[in-house]
Protein backbone atom coordinates (compact mmCIF):
# COMPACT_ATOMS: atom_id res chain seq x y z
CA UNK A 1 0.00 0.00 0.00
CA UNK A 2 1.50 3.32 -1.06
CA UNK A 3 1.24 6.56 0.88
CA UNK A 4 -1.45 7.78 -1.53
CA UNK A 5 -3.72 4.79 -0.99
CA UNK A 6 -6.35 4.76 1.71
CA UNK A 7 -6.66 1.73 3.94
CA UNK A 8 -9.86 -0.06 2.82
CA UNK A 9 -11.56 0.42 6.19
CA UNK A 10 -11.07 4.17 5.88
CA UNK A 11 -12.31 4.14 2.31
CA UNK A 12 -15.58 2.42 3.22
CA UNK A 13 -16.36 3.92 6.62
CA UNK A 14 -19.00 6.31 5.26
CA UNK A 15 -20.56 3.46 3.27
CA UNK A 16 -21.19 1.24 6.30
CA UNK A 17 -22.62 4.20 8.24
CA UNK A 18 -25.03 5.21 5.45
CA UNK A 19 -28.55 3.90 6.07
CA UNK A 20 -29.49 4.61 2.46
CA UNK A 21 -27.58 1.40 1.55
CA UNK A 22 -25.54 2.92 -1.32
CA UNK A 23 -23.69 -0.30 -2.21
CA UNK A 24 -26.99 -2.18 -2.34
CA UNK A 25 -28.67 0.39 -4.57
CA UNK A 26 -25.67 0.43 -6.89
CA UNK A 27 -25.66 -3.37 -7.12
CA UNK A 28 -29.37 -3.49 -7.84
CA UNK A 29 -29.14 -0.81 -10.52
CA UNK A 30 -26.20 -2.63 -12.12
CA UNK A 31 -27.62 -6.16 -12.04
CA UNK A 32 -31.38 -5.64 -12.06
CA UNK A 33 -31.73 -8.40 -9.48
CA UNK A 34 -33.53 -8.56 -6.15
CA UNK A 35 -32.33 -7.93 -2.59
CA UNK A 36 -33.18 -9.69 0.67
CA UNK A 37 -32.57 -8.02 4.03
CA UNK A 38 -31.39 -10.43 6.73
CA UNK A 39 -32.11 -9.60 10.36
CA UNK A 40 -29.46 -10.57 12.93
CA UNK A 41 -28.22 -12.76 14.56
CA UNK A 42 -28.26 -15.57 12.02
CA UNK A 43 -30.00 -15.98 8.71
CA UNK A 44 -29.20 -18.61 6.04
CA UNK A 45 -28.35 -15.90 3.54
CA UNK A 46 -26.75 -18.41 1.18
CA UNK A 47 -30.29 -19.42 0.24
CA UNK A 48 -31.10 -15.89 -0.89
CA UNK A 49 -27.86 -15.69 -2.85
CA UNK A 50 -28.62 -18.99 -4.57
CA UNK A 51 -32.03 -17.55 -5.52
CA UNK A 52 -30.24 -14.77 -7.42
CA UNK A 53 -30.67 -12.14 -4.74
CA UNK A 54 -28.19 -10.01 -2.79
CA UNK A 55 -28.37 -10.83 0.94
CA UNK A 56 -27.84 -7.72 3.04
CA UNK A 57 -27.37 -7.43 6.78
CA UNK A 58 -30.23 -5.59 8.48
CA UNK A 59 -28.90 -4.25 11.78
CA UNK A 60 -31.28 -1.38 12.48
CA UNK A 61 -30.68 2.31 12.08
CA UNK A 62 -27.99 2.79 14.68
CA UNK A 63 -27.58 6.39 15.77
CA UNK A 64 -28.15 7.64 12.22
CA UNK A 65 -31.94 7.97 12.35
CA UNK A 66 -34.51 9.42 14.73
CA UNK A 67 -37.32 7.17 15.91
CA UNK A 68 -40.50 8.99 14.89
CA UNK A 69 -43.01 6.21 14.16
CA UNK A 70 -41.85 2.85 15.48
CA UNK A 71 -42.18 3.68 19.20
CA UNK A 72 -45.96 3.47 18.91
CA UNK A 73 -45.74 -0.12 17.60
CA UNK A 74 -43.75 -1.61 20.48
CA UNK A 75 -43.52 -1.50 24.24
CA UNK A 76 -41.03 0.83 25.88
CA UNK A 77 -38.91 -2.07 27.14
CA UNK A 78 -38.08 -3.45 23.67
CA UNK A 79 -34.47 -3.24 22.46
CA UNK A 80 -33.76 -0.36 20.13
CA UNK A 81 -32.66 -2.47 17.13
CA UNK A 82 -36.24 -3.71 16.77
CA UNK A 83 -37.63 -0.19 16.72
CA UNK A 84 -34.98 1.29 14.47
CA UNK A 85 -35.33 -1.54 11.96
CA UNK A 86 -39.01 -0.76 11.66
CA UNK A 87 -38.27 2.96 11.52
CA UNK A 88 -36.09 2.32 8.47
CA UNK A 89 -39.20 0.99 6.80
CA UNK A 90 -41.33 3.99 7.74
CA UNK A 91 -38.64 6.30 6.37
CA UNK A 92 -38.58 4.33 3.08
CA UNK A 93 -34.97 3.30 3.51
CA UNK A 94 -35.93 -0.35 3.06
CA UNK A 95 -37.61 0.23 -0.30
CA UNK A 96 -34.56 -1.29 -1.98
CA UNK A 97 -35.38 -4.69 -0.42
CA UNK A 98 -37.70 -7.15 -2.15
CA UNK A 99 -37.86 -9.45 0.87
CA UNK A 100 -36.94 -9.42 4.54
CA UNK A 101 -35.77 -12.49 6.44
CA UNK A 102 -36.29 -12.88 10.18
CA UNK A 103 -35.54 -15.77 12.49
CA UNK A 104 -36.45 -17.09 15.92
CA UNK A 105 -33.62 -15.57 17.95
CA UNK A 106 -35.82 -13.95 20.63
CA UNK A 107 -39.42 -12.89 21.32
CA UNK A 108 -39.00 -9.31 20.03
CA UNK A 109 -37.57 -10.63 16.76
CA UNK A 110 -40.56 -12.95 16.40
CA UNK A 111 -42.93 -10.06 16.96
CA UNK A 112 -41.01 -7.74 14.63
CA UNK A 113 -41.47 -10.15 11.73
CA UNK A 114 -45.26 -10.13 12.06
CA UNK A 115 -45.49 -6.38 12.73
CA UNK A 116 -43.34 -5.64 9.68
CA UNK A 117 -45.53 -7.93 7.58
CA UNK A 118 -48.65 -6.00 8.60
CA UNK A 119 -47.13 -2.58 7.98
CA UNK A 120 -45.15 -3.23 4.79
CA UNK A 121 -47.27 -5.51 2.65
CA UNK A 122 -45.31 -4.75 -0.53
CA UNK A 123 -42.31 -6.73 0.74
CA UNK A 124 -42.15 -10.48 1.10
CA UNK A 125 -41.48 -11.65 4.65
CA UNK A 126 -39.65 -14.90 5.27
CA UNK A 127 -39.39 -16.35 8.77
CA UNK A 128 -36.83 -19.02 9.67
CA UNK A 129 -37.78 -21.31 12.56
CA UNK A 130 -34.37 -22.24 13.95
CA UNK A 131 -34.22 -25.41 16.08
CA UNK A 132 -34.14 -25.04 19.84
CA UNK A 133 -33.17 -28.62 20.75
CA UNK A 134 -29.72 -29.28 19.32
CA UNK A 135 -29.57 -32.82 20.66
CA UNK A 136 -32.79 -34.14 19.12
CA UNK A 137 -32.36 -37.12 16.80
CA UNK A 138 -34.43 -35.34 14.16
CA UNK A 139 -32.84 -31.89 14.37
CA UNK A 140 -30.77 -32.15 11.17
CA UNK A 141 -33.70 -33.38 9.09
CA UNK A 142 -35.88 -30.65 10.59
CA UNK A 143 -33.43 -27.88 9.70
CA UNK A 144 -32.88 -29.26 6.19
CA UNK A 145 -36.64 -29.16 5.62
CA UNK A 146 -36.81 -25.62 7.01
CA UNK A 147 -34.01 -24.46 4.71
CA UNK A 148 -35.77 -26.00 1.72
CA UNK A 149 -39.00 -24.21 2.64
CA UNK A 150 -37.21 -20.87 2.99
CA UNK A 151 -35.41 -21.42 -0.33
CA UNK A 152 -38.76 -22.01 -2.04
CA UNK A 153 -40.18 -18.78 -0.59
CA UNK A 154 -37.16 -16.76 -1.71
CA UNK A 155 -37.29 -18.36 -5.15
CA UNK A 156 -40.92 -17.31 -5.49
CA UNK A 157 -39.89 -13.71 -4.74
CA UNK A 158 -36.84 -13.61 -7.03
CA UNK A 159 -38.19 -15.73 -9.85
CA UNK A 160 -35.07 -17.90 -9.82
CA UNK A 161 -35.21 -21.43 -8.47
CA UNK A 162 -32.61 -22.53 -5.95
CA UNK A 163 -30.80 -25.54 -7.37
CA UNK A 164 -28.37 -27.71 -5.46
CA UNK A 165 -25.53 -26.66 -7.77
CA UNK A 166 -26.51 -23.03 -7.30
CA UNK A 167 -26.50 -23.44 -3.52
CA UNK A 168 -23.09 -25.12 -3.64
CA UNK A 169 -21.77 -22.14 -5.61
CA UNK A 170 -23.22 -19.76 -3.01
CA UNK A 171 -21.69 -21.77 -0.18
CA UNK A 172 -18.31 -21.59 -1.93
CA UNK A 173 -18.61 -17.81 -2.39
CA UNK A 174 -19.47 -17.22 1.26
CA UNK A 175 -16.85 -19.71 2.41
CA UNK A 176 -14.26 -17.50 0.73
CA UNK A 177 -15.68 -14.36 2.34
CA UNK A 178 -15.82 -15.92 5.81
CA UNK A 179 -12.28 -17.28 5.44
CA UNK A 180 -11.04 -13.76 4.72
CA UNK A 181 -12.88 -12.41 7.77
CA UNK A 182 -11.46 -15.21 9.94
CA UNK A 183 -7.95 -14.30 8.79
CA UNK A 184 -8.55 -10.65 9.62
CA UNK A 185 -9.76 -11.67 13.09
CA UNK A 186 -6.72 -13.91 13.57
CA UNK A 187 -4.43 -11.05 12.50
CA UNK A 188 -6.10 -8.61 14.91
CA UNK A 189 -5.73 -11.09 17.78
CA UNK A 190 -1.96 -11.22 17.27
CA UNK A 191 -1.27 -7.66 16.07
CA UNK A 192 -4.03 -5.41 17.40
CA UNK A 193 -1.72 -2.41 17.11
CA UNK A 194 -1.74 -2.89 13.32
CA UNK A 195 -5.47 -3.47 12.84
CA UNK A 196 -7.82 -1.63 15.16
CA UNK A 197 -11.20 -3.06 16.08
CA UNK A 198 -12.86 -0.04 14.51
CA UNK A 199 -11.19 -0.89 11.21
CA UNK A 200 -11.98 -4.59 11.52
CA UNK A 201 -15.61 -3.84 12.35
CA UNK A 202 -15.90 -1.58 9.29
CA UNK A 203 -14.56 -4.32 7.03
CA UNK A 204 -16.81 -7.00 8.57
CA UNK A 205 -19.83 -4.70 8.26
CA UNK A 206 -18.97 -4.06 4.61
CA UNK A 207 -19.18 -7.82 4.05
CA UNK A 208 -22.86 -7.65 5.04
CA UNK A 209 -23.55 -5.01 2.39
CA UNK A 210 -21.91 -6.41 -0.73
CA UNK A 211 -21.91 -9.55 -2.84
CA UNK A 212 -19.33 -12.06 -1.54
CA UNK A 213 -17.35 -12.20 -4.78
CA UNK A 214 -17.03 -8.40 -4.74
CA UNK A 215 -16.20 -7.87 -1.06
CA UNK A 216 -13.73 -10.74 -0.60
CA UNK A 217 -10.99 -9.04 -2.68
CA UNK A 218 -11.44 -5.91 -0.54
CA UNK A 219 -11.00 -7.96 2.63
CA UNK A 220 -7.89 -9.57 1.17
CA UNK A 221 -6.54 -6.16 0.22
CA UNK A 222 -7.07 -4.97 3.79
CA UNK A 223 -5.27 -8.00 5.21
CA UNK A 224 -2.30 -7.42 2.95
CA UNK A 225 -2.22 -3.71 3.77
CA UNK A 226 -2.39 -4.36 7.52
CA UNK A 227 0.51 -6.76 7.16
CA UNK A 228 2.74 -3.92 5.92
CA UNK A 229 2.16 -1.89 9.06
CA UNK A 230 4.67 -1.83 11.87
CA UNK A 231 2.82 -0.23 14.74
CA UNK A 232 4.28 0.01 18.19
CA UNK A 233 2.25 -1.85 20.80
CA UNK A 234 0.82 0.43 23.46
CA UNK A 235 0.45 -0.25 27.16
CA UNK A 236 -3.08 -1.61 26.99
CA UNK A 237 -4.91 -4.61 28.36
CA UNK A 238 -6.17 -7.31 25.99
CA UNK A 239 -9.88 -8.00 26.29
CA UNK A 240 -12.58 -10.20 24.82
CA UNK A 241 -15.76 -8.22 24.18
CA UNK A 242 -19.06 -10.09 24.31
CA UNK A 243 -22.77 -9.31 24.32
CA UNK A 244 -23.15 -7.34 21.06
CA UNK A 245 -24.22 -10.26 18.89
CA UNK A 246 -27.45 -8.67 17.61
CA UNK A 247 -27.85 -4.96 18.23
CA UNK A 248 -24.63 -3.26 17.15
CA UNK A 249 -22.95 -0.54 19.22
CA UNK A 250 -22.11 2.70 17.43
CA UNK A 251 -18.76 2.56 15.70
CA UNK A 252 -17.64 5.54 17.76
CA UNK A 253 -18.38 3.59 20.95
CA UNK A 254 -16.25 0.67 19.78
CA UNK A 255 -13.39 3.03 19.04
CA UNK A 256 -13.87 4.81 22.36
CA UNK A 257 -13.51 1.55 24.30
CA UNK A 258 -10.29 0.72 22.52
CA UNK A 259 -8.93 4.24 22.95
CA UNK A 260 -9.64 3.99 26.69
CA UNK A 261 -6.80 1.51 27.12
CA UNK A 262 -7.95 -1.77 25.58
CA UNK A 263 -6.95 -3.96 22.72
CA UNK A 264 -10.09 -5.88 21.77
CA UNK A 265 -8.72 -9.18 20.49
CA UNK A 266 -11.98 -11.11 20.15
CA UNK A 267 -15.62 -10.07 19.91
CA UNK A 268 -19.06 -11.23 18.77
CA UNK A 269 -19.92 -8.31 16.48
CA UNK A 270 -21.89 -9.19 13.32
CA UNK A 271 -21.83 -12.79 14.47
CA UNK A 272 -24.20 -14.30 11.91
CA UNK A 273 -22.06 -13.29 8.94
CA UNK A 274 -19.00 -15.10 10.29
CA UNK A 275 -20.77 -17.80 12.28
CA UNK A 276 -19.06 -20.92 11.00
CA UNK A 277 -15.70 -21.98 12.40
CA UNK A 278 -14.54 -23.38 9.05
CA UNK A 279 -15.74 -23.79 5.48
CA UNK A 280 -19.12 -25.42 4.88
CA UNK A 281 -18.55 -28.58 2.77
CA UNK A 282 -19.82 -28.19 -0.77
CA UNK A 283 -19.96 -31.88 -1.71
CA UNK A 284 -23.13 -33.88 -1.16
CA UNK A 285 -26.45 -32.34 -0.16
CA UNK A 286 -25.78 -28.60 0.32
CA UNK A 287 -28.87 -28.12 2.49
CA UNK A 288 -27.67 -30.82 4.86
CA UNK A 289 -24.14 -29.41 4.86
CA UNK A 290 -25.49 -25.98 5.82
CA UNK A 291 -27.70 -27.47 8.53
CA UNK A 292 -24.89 -29.54 10.05
CA UNK A 293 -22.58 -26.52 9.99
CA UNK A 294 -25.11 -24.44 11.94
CA UNK A 295 -25.78 -27.19 14.47
CA UNK A 296 -22.27 -28.52 15.03
CA UNK A 297 -19.70 -26.09 13.71
CA UNK A 298 -20.87 -22.59 14.57
CA UNK A 299 -19.59 -20.07 17.06
CA UNK A 300 -21.11 -19.55 20.48
CA UNK A 301 -24.27 -17.41 20.44
CA UNK A 302 -26.64 -16.36 23.20
CA UNK A 303 -29.55 -17.03 20.86
CA UNK A 304 -28.46 -20.60 20.12
CA UNK A 305 -29.47 -22.89 22.97
CA UNK A 306 -26.85 -25.61 22.74
CA UNK A 307 -26.61 -27.54 25.99
CA UNK A 308 -23.71 -29.62 24.65
CA UNK A 309 -21.35 -26.68 25.28
CA UNK A 310 -22.54 -24.33 28.04
CA UNK A 311 -22.35 -20.72 26.92
CA UNK A 312 -20.25 -19.65 29.88
CA UNK A 313 -17.76 -22.43 29.11
CA UNK A 314 -17.46 -21.21 25.52
CA UNK A 315 -16.67 -17.68 26.71
CA UNK A 316 -13.99 -18.85 29.15
CA UNK A 317 -12.48 -20.96 26.36
CA UNK A 318 -12.39 -17.88 24.13
CA UNK A 319 -10.65 -15.79 26.78
CA UNK A 320 -8.05 -18.47 27.37
CA UNK A 321 -7.53 -19.26 23.68
CA UNK A 322 -6.64 -15.70 22.68
CA UNK A 323 -4.73 -14.95 25.87
CA UNK A 324 -6.96 -12.09 27.00
CA UNK A 325 -6.36 -10.30 30.28
CA UNK A 326 -10.04 -9.59 30.88
CA UNK A 327 -13.53 -9.57 29.41
CA UNK A 328 -15.92 -6.73 28.73
CA UNK A 329 -19.62 -7.52 28.58
CA UNK A 330 -21.13 -4.88 26.29
CA UNK A 331 -24.81 -5.79 26.32
CA UNK A 332 -27.67 -4.00 24.61
CA UNK A 333 -30.28 -2.46 26.87
CA UNK A 334 -33.37 -4.69 27.22
CA UNK A 335 -31.64 -7.62 25.47
CA UNK A 336 -33.04 -10.63 27.32
CA UNK A 337 -30.70 -13.30 25.85
CA UNK A 338 -27.66 -11.17 26.64
CA UNK A 339 -28.80 -10.26 30.13
CA UNK A 340 -29.73 -13.86 30.97
CA UNK A 341 -26.31 -15.03 29.82
CA UNK A 342 -24.49 -12.38 31.84
CA UNK A 343 -25.58 -14.10 35.05
CA UNK A 344 -23.83 -17.25 33.82
CA UNK A 345 -20.80 -15.36 32.57
CA UNK A 346 -20.30 -13.55 35.86
CA UNK A 347 -20.27 -16.81 37.80
CA UNK A 348 -17.79 -18.36 35.35
CA UNK A 349 -15.54 -15.28 35.41
CA UNK A 350 -15.39 -15.42 39.20
CA UNK A 351 -14.65 -19.14 39.20
CA UNK A 352 -11.83 -18.79 36.66
CA UNK A 353 -10.48 -15.50 38.08
CA UNK A 354 -11.15 -13.55 34.90
CA UNK A 355 -11.57 -9.81 35.57
CA UNK A 356 -14.57 -8.39 33.76
CA UNK A 357 -16.52 -5.20 33.26
CA UNK A 358 -20.24 -4.95 32.59
CA UNK A 359 -21.45 -2.17 30.28
CA UNK A 360 -24.86 -1.45 28.78
CA UNK A 361 -25.48 0.39 25.53
CA UNK A 362 -28.13 1.43 23.03
CA UNK A 363 -27.48 1.70 19.32
CA UNK A 364 -28.80 5.27 19.25
CA UNK A 365 -26.18 6.50 21.75
CA UNK A 366 -24.32 9.72 20.97
CA UNK A 367 -22.44 10.38 24.21
CA UNK A 368 -19.81 7.94 25.46
CA UNK A 369 -18.12 9.77 28.34
CA UNK A 370 -19.69 7.58 31.03
CA UNK A 371 -18.63 4.33 29.36
CA UNK A 372 -15.21 5.74 28.56
CA UNK A 373 -14.68 6.66 32.22
CA UNK A 374 -15.77 3.19 33.36
CA UNK A 375 -13.39 1.51 30.93
CA UNK A 376 -10.49 3.77 31.88
CA UNK A 377 -11.07 3.05 35.57
CA UNK A 378 -11.21 -0.68 34.88
CA UNK A 379 -8.01 -0.56 32.81
CA UNK A 380 -6.16 1.41 35.46
CA UNK A 381 -7.25 -1.03 38.16
CA UNK A 382 -5.56 -3.79 36.20
CA UNK A 383 -2.47 -1.98 34.97
CA UNK A 384 -1.61 -0.54 38.35
CA UNK A 385 -2.82 -3.30 40.64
Amino acid sequence: MTLTQEFPATRYRDVVEDREFPTVREWRARTGRGVVGCYPVYAPFELGHAAGMLPVGLFGGGNRIEIANADSRFQSFICSVVKSTMELGFQHKLDVFDALMFESICDPARNLASVMARNFTEQAMTYVHLPQNMTSAGVVDYLVAEYRRVAAELSATSGQAVTEDGLRASLAAYNAMRAAVRELYAFRAVRPQDLSTGELYTLARLATLMAPDEVTPILREALAAAGTRDGRAKDRIKVVLIGSFCEQPPLELIESIEESGCYIIDDDFLLGWRLFRRDVPIDGDPYRALAVAYLNDSLHASTKHDLRVPRATAIIDSVQRVGADAAICLIAKFCEPGLFDYALYRKAFDEHHVPHLYLEFEEKMWLYEKIRTEVETFVESMLFA
